[in-house]
């Protein structure tokens, strides 16, 4: 593990021994959910994020590398029925990645939820959960049955109005959850060209040029079970990766919910061209927002305070014409009007 790596462990390790850097006129409760899908021997943390009018104690704040929100942990849950907006973090990340996204959805009115992608995460990463990411699909859709059914969240629910939104290999996620259909000899031959070698060498998991060629990922797509999740209704996707496994639009030709993608000018590790402006142009009806400037692909994770920016300048230290929390403020607008009026 790379000393910038280690330093993202030791910062998502300490999250629950944090202390707010910013205040909120809402109230947010946060629980931590431990579900496991037993038919794919697998686990699905999730973290729900919600409006509530229990008010912070002493026991909440304490010291956080993230300039964040202070939040009231296991707050009490409303009683009524409100929005849900499942998040899907990128490759290398975890559920707390987007905390600044959650935090001010729920400040708008919505209710958060936010899954480990399993063997994917900053602690527990897989080369085959990289090069099948069709699995992440199926964490989001599991984890909304769970949701559905859990005693506690079910009945606060509105069916009616539930999201999506992910970054990255997230972004990816929501798209395919759309409906959206891979093809994997497409990213294949994309990654023997110059450009896709240089696209596929990133920080969060060195040396995959090989790994997609594998057989067993060959057949893995093959067994690949439908997507597309019809109780979702709108998909937000901040940046999405592996853009070059789609070529058509007959992919993308069972999407009939709105899909809202943003791109970032300046962005290297998914590439706008190839990536989120390409999905936009095969996608009919998407709309596109393009973030201008020096704005880089790892923007969209969290705030950090000086030192930890320091310590891990690829992810936390941006150009400094860069504001990140005015992009993060932005973005979160773009996504809070975006969900509201899919759900008139």
């Amino acid at each position: 593990m790379n000393r910038s790596i280690l330093i993202i462990a030791i910062i998502f390790l300490s999250k629950f021994s944090s202390i707010a850097q910013t205040g909120t006129s809402q109230n947010i409760g946060q629980r931590t959910l431990f579900f496991k899908d037993e038919a794919r021997n697998r686990p699905v943390t999730t973290e729900i994020w919600y409006p509530t009018t229990d008010t912070l104690t002493e026991k909440d704040k304490h010291f956080s590398p993230f300039i964040r929100i202070q939040t009231v942990k296991n707050g009490k849950v409303p009683g009524k029925k409100m929005p849900l907006i499942l998040i899907s973090h990128g490759t290398g990340g975890g559920r707390l990645t987007l905390e600044w996204l959650a935090d001010g959805l729920v400040q708008k009115g919505f209710m958060v939820a936010a899954v480990d992608h399993f063997g994917n995460t900053y602690d527990n990463k897989k080369v085959e959960d990289f090069v099948e990411p069709w699995r992440r699909p199926q964490d989001i859709s599991y984890v909304l049955a769970a949701l559905l059914k859990d005693t506690l969240f079910g009945s606060r629910i509105d069916t009616l109005r539930i999201g999506a939104a992910g970054f990255s290999l997230g972004g990816y996620t929501v798209i395919t959850l759309a409906g959206a259909k891979f093809d994997l000899n497409a990213i294949r031959a994309y990654f023997k060209t110059e450009r896709g070698k240089k696209e596929l060498n990133i920080p969060e998991f060195p040396g995959l040029a090989d790994a997609f060629n594998e057989e067993s990922v060959t057949r893995s797509f093959e067994n690949c079970p439908p997507l597309k999740d019809n109780r979702i209704k709108a998909f937000f996707a901040i940046c999405p990766a592996v853009g070059q496994g789609f070529t058509t639009k007959s992919q993308f030709a069972t999407i009939n919910n709105p899909v809202y993608i943003v791109g970032a000018e300046s962005d290297s590790i998914a590439p706008v061209k190839t990536n989120a402006w390409h999905y936009y142009e095969l996608i009919n009806k998407s709309k596109f927002k393009l973030i201008k400037g020096k704005v880089g692909h790892y923007v969209f994770l969290s705030e950090a305070i000086d030192d930890v920016k320091k310590d891990a300048p690829i992810f936390f230290t941006d150009d400094p014409s860069v504001n990140r929390r005015e992009i993060h403020e932005d973005v979160t607008q773009l996504a809070a009007d975006f969900f509201k009026d899919c759900f008139k």
